[in-house]
């Protein structure tokens, strides 16, 4: 948004680039003592874009609450500029950085005292208000949710922010006060810390959780990779959500107190999150829980990856592997909060939600290793209705899915957890036709067929709709 204010602000006070007209009337002159007068505008041209300049000042008009410290960290690159693109192309990135400035225009000029390849640079700016507040809805992995926000933008003067978020959804209610930190002059380095409460229902359970938490969150950078360290101490309460509810899930009722470490690493270089046409995805997630104290101990890895490539008649091949193993550690068995769930229209379709792997009477209670794979091809509607418009936005999708849920005997070794993998593996094939919501989210409907379905399991046999941000 911010770039796109700054095409429409950007304001030099030089002239046109444009080349005048090489031919046409001169109204100076008359019938045929009219003389064509050649404009040679490439010298004007060149001396813009190409001669070398020096930027001597740069000024900030608007600036109320902003530290000066960290607009020197943000505009010190505008000094290396060697031509006017360049100055152009810093000025862009300042633009897209997180100053919680609401609007931008740039006037590039020769100052009074500039020298011969001098320019000036000013920054007209508006900053957020001290107060801000949003309403929106958003979309999960099958659920939706309204969201009302208020924020305090730029604090203390250096981007800083906090935030009180109230989230109302199908499944979960929460709230949560925020606040965030960035590196001056690296905003991807950035730290936050979180309060909240969230209440969730688990229906493929019959389980009820409230989670009341605060946690701890520090995001950098290394080469072509992200990371996230965390630290998160929560006071769990489970409960049963109807009277029907197993045993097994009654017995998981009650008070825990989990206290962990995380690390997250994510490479993504695919060109969208909601319906990529090339790139590809790695992420990597290791938590550690008992170590800092608590009475919950586990440790747990899970990874995703995604490889997406275009091929001809603007189709895509997707394939996508997920899997994941969570180890208790000590003697007290592993929490039905703690472990991984499968099955549903945003992972192995086919099957009803989250319902596949070990259950008792109908309540599902998932397990502490899985896999599942998929491979897609998206292709152009047929005929193409509304190409270069909202039938753009419309995908067609063949898939063939596979996985599998499963408790393991860590005693019994690698060889014979492979295998117990491998065994009663659950797969579906069927199409169906994607919508892309924009960078939200997208829908999907498919007509699919379950296969190698097991004792227990829940199918959907036909049509399945299916609301994300996150598929397999």
């Amino acid at each position: 948004e911010a770039t796109h204010r700054v095409q429409r602000c950007f304001l030099p006070r030089f002239q046109s680039l444009e080349p005048l007209p090489t031919g046409g009337p001169d109204f100076g002159a008359l019938g045929e003592e009219a003389e064509l007068v050649e404009v040679e505008p490439e010298a004007k041209q060149e001396i813009l874009e190409n001669k070398d300049v020096v930027v001597q000042h740069v000024h900030f008009e608007g600036l109320g609450r902003t530290k000066d410290d960290i607009i020197m960290y943000e505009i010190s690159d505008v000094f290396k500029a060697k031509n006017l693109i360049d100055v152009i192309i810093f000025c862009l990135h300042f633009f897209n950085r997180s100053l919680e400035i609401t609007y931008v225009c740039l006037v590039v000029d020769a100052g009074d005292d500039a020298l011969p390849n001098g320019l000036d640079v000013t920054f007209e700016v508006t900053e957020l208000r001290r107060l801000t507040g949003s309403y929106n809805t958003m979309v999960g992995n099958n659920e939706g949710s309204m969201v009302l926000g208020l924020k305090f933008p730029n604090l203390f003067g250096r981007a800083e922010k906090v935030t009180f978020q109230f989230s109302y959804g199908t499944k979960e209610t929460s709230y949560g006060l925020s606040f965030f930190k960035p590196q001056p002059g690296k905003f991807e380095r950035n730290f936050s810390v979180n309060l909240y409460k969230v209440t969730g229902q688990f229906p493929w359970s019959s389980l009820r959780e409230t989670d009341r938490g605060i946690s701890t969150e520090f995001n950098f950078p290394v080469w072509k990779t992200n990371h996230t360290l965390k630290w998160e101490g929560v006071w769990r309460e489970l409960g049963c959500l109807a009277r029907t509810a197993s045993f097994s899930v009654r017995e998981e009722s009650g008070h825990s107190l989990k206290s962990s470490l995380s690390h997250a690493m994510v490479i993504d270089s695919r060109n969208s999150s909601i319906l990529p046409r090339r790139g590809a995805l790695l992420k990597i997630n290791q938590e550690l829980a008992g170590y800092t104290g608590g009475d919950v101990s586990f440790l747990k890895e899970d990874f995703e990856f995604q490889l997406n490539k275009q091929l001809i008649w603007d189709s895509v091949v997707s394939a996508s592997l997920w899997g994941g193993m969570l180890v208790p550690i000590g003697d007290k068995p592993s929490s039905i909060a703690d472990r991984f769930y499968l099955g549903g229209p945003t992972s192995v379709r086919g099957f009803s939600m989250y319902s596949i792997g070990p259950q008792s009477e109908g309540d599902y209670l998932g397990g502490e290793a899985y896999w599942a794979g998929g491979l897609h091809l998206y292709t152009p509607l047929p005929f193409r209705p509304g190409r270069g418009g909202f039938g753009d936005l419309f995908r067609t999708h063949f898939f063939l899915n596979a996985g599998n849920l499963c408790n393991l005997n860590y005693g019994d070794g690698p060889r014979a957890h492979l295998q117990k993998l491998a065994e009663c593996i659950r797969w579906s094939y069927g199409a169906g036709v994607v919508l892309r919501l924009g960078n939200i989210a997208r829908l999907e409907l498919n007509y699919c067929f379950p296969m190698g379905v097991q004792s227990g399991d829940r199918i959907c046999d036909g049509v399945q709709f299916g609301a994300g941000i996150r598929f397999l």
